[in-house]
C-alpha cells in the first residue's frame, strides 16, 4: 500500500461530509471487509442478550474487538446497515439524514458500510444506497434509494 493510501480516512470520517454528532454512541462505520463482517455477525447472533465480556465464537483483532464491546455493550436487537459510496451523490445526500436520524433512534445500531472499503462483504449490494434492516438477528427488510422521509418512516416502523 502507498503511504497516502494508509493514511487516508475511512468510513464516515472519510466521506468529508459534515456530519451531524451522534449523541448515543449507536452510530458506527465499518471500514473493512472484517470489521464489518464481525459487525454483522454481532447483529445476527443478537437474538438473546449477549455479555460482551464472554468469549465470543468468533476471532477478533483488539481494535474490532473494543468497537464491538462498545457498539453492542447496550444490546441493540434493532439495526439498520446503510451500504453506500463515497462517489455515489445520492449516498452524499442521504448520510447526514441517516446520521441524524441515529439521534431520533436511540436504541437502533445504525451502521456505515463504504462497499468500497469492503468489497468482499458488500458484493450482494447492486444499488447504493441500500438500507438493510434487523431485528432479532433476521434481516427484516431493505430499501434501495434515498428520502428523508422514507428513511424515516421504515426507522420508526422497525423500532
Amino acid at each position: 500500500m502507498e503511504g497516502g493510501e494508509e493514511n487516508k480516512k475511512k468510513g464516515l470520517e472519510g466521506t468529508g461530509l459534515n456530519l451531524p454528532l451522534n449523541r448515543h454512541g449507536n452510530l458506527k462505520s465499518a471500514s473493512t471487509d472484517d470489521n464489518l463482517q464481525d459487525i454483522l455477525l454481532q447483529i445476527k447472533s443478537s437474538k438473546s442478550p449477549v455479555s460482551v465480556t464472554n468469549p465470543l465464537s468468533f476471532s477478533l483483532n483488539l481494535a474490532t474487538e473494543s468497537l464491538i464491546s462498545v457498539f453492542f455493550d447496550s444490546l441493540f436487537l434493532q439495526a439498520v446497515l446503510n451500504y453506500g459510496a463515497s462517489w455515489c451523490r445520492v449516498c452524499s445526500q442521504i448520510l447526514p439524514a441517516f446520521c441524524k436520524l441515529s439521534n431520533n433512534f436511540p436504541k437502533l445500531a445504525f451502521v456505515y458500510a463504504d462497499i468500497d472499503e469492503c468489497p468482499e462483504t458488500t458484493q450482494h449490494i447492486r444499488y447504493t444506497p441500500t438500507f438493510h434492516f434487523y431485528r432479532d438477528g433476521e434481516r427484516v427488510d431493505e430499501m434501495f434509494g434515498a428520502g428523508e422521509q422514507r428513511l424515516h418512516d421504515r426507522l420508526w416502523l422497525h423500532s
